[in-house]
Formats: C-alpha cells, structure tokens, sequence
C-alpha cells in the first residue's frame, strides 16, 4: 500500500494505492473509495544492483597471462563510464571502489575484484561499453 499527499490548486489530496491488478488500481483518494482503469498494465520492473562481474561475463584470462596473476575487470552491463576513482599504477584492494557506471539511469558501482595493481585503464570517463568490455586491467 502506498500513500501520497497531493496538492493541487491549493486543495490537498490524501492519496492512497490499495492495489494494481492489470489495469485496474484500486485507490481511496481523502478516503472516499474509487476504481480507476488505467491504459495498460502496470509494468513490474526488477533490478539488480552491484552484481558482480563475474556472475555476467566470467573474466578472459590468456594462457600467457596465468602465471602473471593478470585479469580484466569487465562491465557487467552495458552503460556509461561516469566516474573512475583509479590511475594506472595505483594499488587497490578487492571490493575498492574503482569506477560508477551509468545503466538505466541508475549509477552501479564497479568494485575491484581482486588485490592488484592497476596495469591499465581501458575506458575513459564519458565512454560507453556494452556488457563484457575490458573497464581495467589488474596486475
């Protein structure tokens, strides 16, 4: 149930939503009861936010590259390179903030999943990825 206070024209409305059900939504508006018919469903709309990268794209890591301990952190969603909180060089600690993507309009925040250092940042602010491109390279 969800509740709203609205004022219109200098008059306020309590405004009370007791349920959706397809395209009817039941409300109580200053406590009088009404049904109202809405044009199409009410969409129902899941997001997962933070899931980490490896769950999406599993990291590629190169048969040369196994000894060296070096892996990619990847995008695990396509969006809009917002912020990066890291340079080449840096050390980091796993779960570190490194980088705020931008995905349907919502900021994800984009942690290291390992110690390391930094080798390389792939991306710069402003860039769009799609899911799965290289954002850094941790040594």
């Amino acid at each position: 149930m969800n509740s709203f206070k609205y004022t219109i024209n200098g008059n306020v409305y309590k405004v009370v939503i007791n349920r959706i059900e397809d395209t009817i939504a039941e409300v109580e508006v200053n406590g009088t009861a009404y049904k109202v018919e809405m044009n199409k469903p009410a969409k129902k709309q899941i997001v997962t936010i933070n899931r980490p990268a490896q769950t999406t794209v599993p990291p590629v890591v190169k048969p040369q590259q196994a000894n060296t301990g070096i892996s990619a952190l990847r995008s695990p969603l396509p969006g809009v390179v917002l912020d990066i909180f890291c340079k080449a060089g840096d050390s980091i600690k796993k779960g570190q903030k490194v980088m705020i993507l931008e995905a349907m309009k919502m900021e994800n925040v984009i942690n290291a999943e390992k110690d390391g250092v930094v080798k390389e940042i792939k991306v710069n602010k402003g860039d769009s990825v799609l899911e799965g491109a290289e954002l850094i390279i941790i040594e």
